[in-house]
């Protein structure tokens, strides 16, 4: 694979003057087509104007062309072209210029231009940053710190919780005073007691990160302090923390606070303390007391109203208090809210009233197991991390670990916290129907098997049809939120049909199925009408007559080529682009496939600029990598960096458990080889699928 910078351009070496030296680093969400279109935009542009220029890319295969000390050394000023985070304490002293991955692809020149002012980078401080117009980049950094927060915050409930869960089966034992209860000279206390670090830990984390990825190392100090304020309710005169709620606020405050406090201007021999000393301390200073004196306060007194609230509730219907305590314990899940209900019951145990506490065990479980449980349902909805999260969170819902679906309310509140909240609702009101008793200050399933309950089989009951109300409402509302958004299909669309020498497109209204006929020959599909759809995916005859052509490792062959795309719209085209891929065969679920690709498209654009675009998926849709290519003679709209329309479309998509990074590999050549001009126009140009091939095994 070549370079996406060269050495600079030769010439007279007399007297001419020493050449400006750049560097630059790419990187995009996805790690694909945009950070190699960029690097290659920013090295022509260097180029045409005889400025030596090496960039770093660092895409989903890792990082390429990596700038050592020597080119840092060098270099006269550094552009980073990144959508992600991008460690710039190596860039200290250099003029460095921050920007989003889609300037580098649009304004290449003009970065160029601009990096040779920019204000130089201190260790600890952030980059110049060019600010976008309408506020978009703001949302950006708010969504990514909060990702960010959350990534981290993940192994610590993971390891946290399973080490709890693990020590209470084994080593504890229900006790009527103290709950589940180990032994104070037990290996298993050991255990326990790591387990209680993990979690603690979780919530400063969160805080800590989402500060960094704002306001960067600064911000870690103030984020991760003012997230174990945030979790210490004892600071503020409170009998529960304020939970991870509470940590993305002061993760958020510490992030926009440190932002701010750089911007004041201070004495020349101040400025090299200012990220090591003076930041932190006024940062977090500044927030831990506006947390205990401001934001503490009324979290105290909604914490003692609520208590005094559910007091006086105790006569009331079973049912209905049996719901509001599930509400309560669902809605943030170890937080003041959480910890109103878990003690008003905890606390009516000694009066000898057991059946209040009954109804928050079987809510307690609910989150965990109803989240978990929905990575299995939908598991093409959630990445890899998120579905072994999703397992733990299974375990640790057994054991009556709420905070188990922590990460995943963090991540989509709007959709899990509701559904979370339904699903508690219901075990609560079931387990307060049927008179549940619990006799130890805890829940989840192990309280049951250790024998602290009274009525099983209904605590049983409410737990397995809570979870499954989570599970599905979470389902639900996490796929109208996609629906929304153009990102999977309508329900009650019918599924592929078994069309003779047609192969699917997409679904349209009333439950037919759009076909694309396949002459016998292999040629360009063209739209041929409306099928009534139902049962497997369309499958089509491949190319007959002559040796086939393979080109990108075989990935694309004649199949997959099109000489023209009839559609006039992105969802259109990428419908008829999965209907081309489905001819070679390698598609099981070809709506499965364009809703991936759909779901790709809401992480940022796909449309490359220069009349280029290539969606891509990975997904179980496909049984082997696959590549389609096609051309548009009008072109589509595809919200490009440079506002071109998508002349020239290609489509990726490779199997989930794909073995390898082959398939980026190539397209990282396939989008170098496209910012060439005239392959370009000898690919608008070719006349037929065979000359497009032979164009086409140009990149490999």
């Amino acid at each position: 694979m070549t370079s996406p910078a060269g050495p600079p351009p030769t010439g007279s070496q007399g007297d001419e003057p020493k050449k400006v030296r750049l560097l630059a680093v790419t990187a995009c969400p996805t790690g694909i087509a945009h950070t190699y279109m960029a690097a290659e935009k920013l090295a022509q542009a260097a180029q045409s104007r005889g400025i030596g220029m090496k960039v770093e890319t660092q895409g989903s295969i890792g990082a390429e062309n990596i700038l050592d000390d020597n080119d840092v050394r060098s270099a006269d000023g550094v552009i980073v072209a990144a959508d992600k985070d991008v460690d710039l304490a190596r860039f200290a002293g250099k003029r460095v210029l921050k920007v989003g991955v889609a300037e580098g692809i649009r304004h290449p020149e003009r970065l160029i231009e601009q990096v040779r002012s920019a204000p130089v980078h201190r260790p600890g401080g952030a980059a110049a940053e060019e600010p976008s117009a309408g506020g978009g980049r703001e949302r950006s950094v708010a969504y990514k710190a909060l990702m960010n927060g959350v990534s981290y915050m993940i192994p610590f409930v993971v390891v946290g919780g399973l080490l709890i869960a693990i020590s209470l089966s084994l080593g504890g034992s229900p006790d009527p005073s103290g709950g589940l209860v180990i032994p104070k000279d037990s290996f298993w206390t050991d255990v326990n007691n790591i387990g209680v670090i993990g979690f603690t830990l979780m919530v400063p984390i969160l805080s800590g990160y989402i500060a960094y990825a704002i306001g960067d190392r600064p911000a870690l100090v103030p984020g991760m302090i003012g997230g174990w304020i945030a979790n210490t309710g004892s600071l503020y005169d409170s009998k529960a923390g304020a939970g991870f709620i509470g940590a993305i606020v002061t993760g958020f405050l510490a992030g926009y606070l440190v932002l701010w406090i750089k911007k004041v201007r201070v004495p020349r021999f101040v400025q090299p303390i200012m990220p090591i000393i003076v930041i932190p301390i006024v940062a977090t200073t500044a927030l831990g007391l506006f947390f205990v004196y401001v934001i503490g306060k009324p979290i105290s007194w909604v914490f003692e109203h609520l208590t005094g609230w559910l007091s006086g509730m105790t006569g009331t219907s079973a049912i209905l208090l049996g719901a509001i305590l599930g509400l309560m314990i669902a809605f943030d899940m170890g937080g003041p809210v959480n910890k109103t209900a878990f003690l008003f019951g905890a606390g009516l145990i000694a009066t000898g009233n057991q059946t209040v506490m009954g109804m928050c065990a079987a809510a307690i479980p609910v989150m965990p197991l109803g989240q978990g449980l929905a990575t299995l349902i939908r598991k093409r909805w959630y990445d890899e991390q998120q579905r072994e999260t999703g397992l733990a969170s299974l375990f640790m819902g057994c054991f009556g670990i709420s905070e188990g679906a922590i990460p995943f309310a963090a991540a989509r509140p709007a959709q899990v916290i509701p559904a979370n909240m339904a699903g508690g609702a219901v075990a609560g009101a079931i387990a307060g129907l049927a008179g549940v008793k619990d006799a130890v200050p805890h829940g989840g399933p192990i309280v049951a098997v250790l024998g602290a309950v009274t009525g099983v089989p209904m605590f049983f009951v409410a737990v397995v049809i809570g979870s499954v109300v989570t599970a599905a409402t979470t389902v639900g509302l996490v796929g109208l939120s996609m629906r929304g958004r153009g990102a999977v299909p309508a329900a009650g669309a019918a599924a592929p049909a078994e069309v003779p020498g047609a192969v699917l497109v997409g679904a349209v209204p009333g439950g037919s199925a759009v076909a694309v006929a396949v002459g016998a020959d292999g040629g360009s599909g063209r739209s041929a009408g409306a099928a009534e759809a139902s049962g497997a995916a369309v499958t089509a005859p491949r190319a007959s007559g002559g040796d086939a052509v393979e080109v990108l490792s075989g990935y694309l062959t004649e199949e997959t080529v099109a000489v023209r795309l009839e559609a006039g719209g992105k969802e259109e085209a990428i419908r008829e682009m999965a209907g081309l891929l489905a001819r070679s065969g390698r598609v099981a679920d070809t709506g499965e496939l364009v809703a991936s690709a759909l779901r790709r498209e809401e992480q940022g654009t796909t449309g490359l600029g220069e009349g280029i675009a290539v969606p891509h998926a990975k997904t179980d849709a496909v049984t082997a990598p696959v590549v389609g290519f096609a051309r548009s003679a009008k072109g589509v709209e595809w919200d490009s960096p440079d506002g071109t329309k998508a002349r020239l479309v290609f489509m990726i998509a490779v199997p989930e458990a794909a073995a390898g990074d082959e398939h980026l590999r190539i397209l990282a050549l396939l989008s170098r080889r496209l910012m060439d001009a005239g392959f370009r126009e000898r690919l608008l140009a070719a006349p037929d699928e065979r000359a497009l091939l032979g164009v086409l095994s140009e990149v490999g």
